[in-house]
């Protein structure tokens, strides 16, 4: 998943204390590396697996949707399409 904007998740991650955690704790609770997270923060990384970002939502209290774009993969748009009903 992409993460919209990574001033969007230093709102909620950092050491100050207006923050809901730190980055390190953060990433204890994700089981990543904390580079990981850093990554994330200084925008040198851009994307996770859905469990990570579901995991870090989470851990933040907030809903996935706020910090990831949820992408629909190409998969899941032909199901969709398959499922059009014929009127003949």
């Amino acid at each position: 998943m992409k993460l919209k904007s990574p001033g969007i998740l230093r709102a909620f991650v950092g050491p100050e204390d207006d923050k809901k955690m730190s980055a390190r704790k953060l990433a204890r609770y994700v089981d990543v590396h904390p580079s990981f997270i850093d990554h994330l923060l200084a925008d040198r990384r851009r994307s996770c697996e859905p469990k990570t970002a579901n995991r870090i939502a989470e851990a933040l209290g907030v809903p996935v949707e706020i910090l990831f774009d949820v992408q629909v993969t190409i998969t899941a748009q032909r199901c969709g399409k398959s499922k059009t009903v014929s009127l003949v």
